[in-house]
């Protein structure tokens, strides 16, 4: 049985970029390539080891190499996802990213065969057997494994922030579903998803994991699927709300948050403050906020005292953090918005192929 540990945790403010796409045909249509792409052809380089596909065979999963300098994430990101697309093209495929693709639907698309998906289809059934769900996950590294509980911890009240800025998922099964972030919701629908609870500490986490390993409540510490933790592998703290985005500008602003975040809280940390005690179904209720209204969302504040727009929120977060990236993502179209708007205007070709990967 695998594990982590708290050894692992060595370095503050390394990154890791995990991105789930969508494998589609020349018109953007999902198709199930990935066992071509996969199993079937030698990745580039760069994606030796870093490619994987999801529970669908139309999912596909990257990893960047682990970025020492903030500096070099947006060339370790283009570079894979630009090794990525040719990868595709060379054998007949193209790459789409979006929370949830508008045209999936899940009854019609075939499910992988790796064995860790074929178990846990069978454990979960319904929920997964629909998941068509793509994200975006920030690591950043941090170097005591107490210090990135209490960071995790703190870190929830931010998380639907982050959903509401990258919310990119209005149509599911090929319908709209009236929220801006429908992904969240379906992937909500998994068990060890959602906003997690606080843990005191490391030992307290470390407790956690074994238990639901020991109890055959998940198989591998991995199906831990929360929008925040430890990862207790790679000594990081992990964001995995985001939705998918094609947009690699979009990408990096979220990278840059997670970042400045983390650095942020663990001076906080070292500085002997106390962590907020913020109750979990006040957390869940900004963060349906954030799947229903997108950028719309007025979210209940830090000190619970009242709600704060999500513009006044992000002007407030780049000047307190020294940031502009999720100014600019505030400021334009939202992925929502433009997906509707395309699909009312131009149709649903020019909505497929707006979410094709860019790689510059």
């Amino acid at each position: 049985m695998e594990r982590g540990s708290p050894e692992s945790f060595t370095r503050m403010g390394t990154l890791g970029i995990e991105e789930e796409f969508y494998v589609v045909d020349e018109r953007g249509r999902p198709t199930s390539g990935t066992d071509e792409l996969v199993y079937e052809h030698d990745p580039p380089e760069i994606l030796e080891g870093r490619l994987d596909h999801e529970l669908f065979k139309f999912v596909i999963e990257t990893q960047t190499p682990l970025i020492e300098e903030p500096g070099d994430a947006r060339e370790s990101l283009l570079s894979v996802r630009e090794a990525l697309t040719d990868h595709a093209e060379a054998h007949g495929y193209r790459i789409a990213a979006a929370g949830l693709h508008p045209l999936a639907k899940w009854r019609e698309l075939e499910h992988a065969e790796k064995p860790r998906y074929r178990s846990q289809l069978d454990r979960i059934q319904y929920p997964q057997h629909r998941n068509t769900t793509a994200g975006l996950h920030v690591h950043v590294g941090v170097d005591d494994a107490d210090k990135a509980v209490w960071i995790a911890n703190e870190l929830r009240w931010y998380v639907p922030v982050m959903l509401a800025l990258s919310a990119n998922s209005p149509y599911w099964n090929g319908f709209d579903t009236g929220l801006q972030s429908a992904r969240a919701k379906i992937f909500e629908g998994l068990p060890n998803t959602g906003m997690p609870t606080a843990f005191e500490d490391y030992a307290a986490f470390d407790r956690f994991e074994r238990r639901m390993l020991e109890t055959d409540s998940i198989k591998d510490r991995g199906e831990l699927w929360y929008d925040v933790r430890p990862h207790t592998a790679h000594g990081t703290v992990e964001l995995r709300t985001p939705d998918g985005q094609a947009d690699p500008d979009v990408v990096l602003a979220f990278v840059e948050y997670a970042r400045a975040l983390v650095e942020a809280l663990a001076e906080e940390y070292e500085d002997g403050t106390s962590g907020r005690d913020h109750r979990r179904e006040l957390l869940d209720e900004n963060k349906w906020r954030a799947i229903r209204h997108g950028q719309d969302a007025a979210l209940i504040d830090r000190d619970l005292g009242g709600t704060v727009d999500l513009g006044e929120l992000v002007d407030r977060e780049c000047e307190r953090l020294g940031i502009d990236g999720i100014r600019e993502v505030y400021e334009r179209e939202s992925g929502a918005e433009r997906q509707r708007r395309l699909r009312e205007e131009e149709g649903t070709d020019a909505l497929c192929e707006s979410l094709l990967l860019e790689t510059h």
